[in-house]
Parts: structure tokens; C-alpha cells; sequence
């Protein structure tokens, strides 16, 4: 069910504490860890503790979740200090978009000049 944690979901287990990750910031709606493979200096994930398959369906079903994940990809921003520098949030949703886990979730990048369009 939406919203709710899914047994085979790698960031509900993150979320839970069942997997460890290198988490930067944690509020009581979401969580902000480390990519295992970062695709720049800066590359850190910001999810919602609830579980829903991709950005639209979490703006479908918790519009304030989704900006309390967008507000937190901007505190990282800062905390990172790639705030002035400039920084990309990126939301892929669906496996044609290069999302690989369904669950929510916004990559924060930055730290190094970013192309545009993006490959």
C-alpha cells in the first residue's frame, strides 16, 4: 500500500535503519544519505520516510512530503556548500528515466560544472 514500508524496498530499509548508509540529515519526514555512486563531488540522496514508487505519485498522495524533500535537497545544498556554486535536483521517474529504486527520492548534485542537457 502506499505510504506504507515495502519488504523488498532498499530505502524503507535505509529508512528503518535496517541497511546502513552514510546519512547527512534527517527530519521527521525524511532522510538524506550519501549516493554509493556518486556521479559528482556532491551527490546525495534525499527521500521521504514514507514509502511511494516515484515523485509523482508522492505529489499525488503527500504534496507537503514532497516539499519538505525539495526544502531538505536545499539544506544539503548548503550543508555541502555548493549552494553559490550551483547544484542540481534531480527527480528520475521511471526505469525509461534511469530511476532503479521505486522508491521517492531526489539526487542533489554538485561540486563540478554540469552539463546541460543532461546524457
Amino acid at each position: 500500500m502506499a505510504g506504507e514500508p515495502q519488504p523488498d524496498c532498499l530505502f524503507c530499509k535505509i529508512v528503518s535503519g535496517e541497511i546502513p548508509a552514510t546519512i547527512v540529515r534527517e527530519t521527521d519526514t525524511t532522510v538524506a544519505f550519501r549516493d554509493i555512486n556518486p556521479q559528482a563531488p556532491t551527490h546525495v540522496l534525499v527521500i521521504p520516510r514514507v514509502h511511494h514508487p516515484d515523485a509523482a505519485s508522492l505529489a499525488a498522495a503527500e504534496p507537503q512530503i514532497l516539499a519538505d524533500v525539495l526544502s531538505e535537497a536545499g539544506h544539503v545544498a548548503a550543508d555541502e556548500k555548493v549552494d553559490e556554486t550551483g547544484y542540481r535536483v534531480v527527480f528520475n521517474t521511471g526505469a525509461g528515466a534511469g530511476q532503479t529504486v521505486f522508491h521517492a527520492h531526489a539526487h542533489v548534485l554538485g561540486g563540478r560544472g554540469l552539463q546541460w542537457p543532461p546524457g
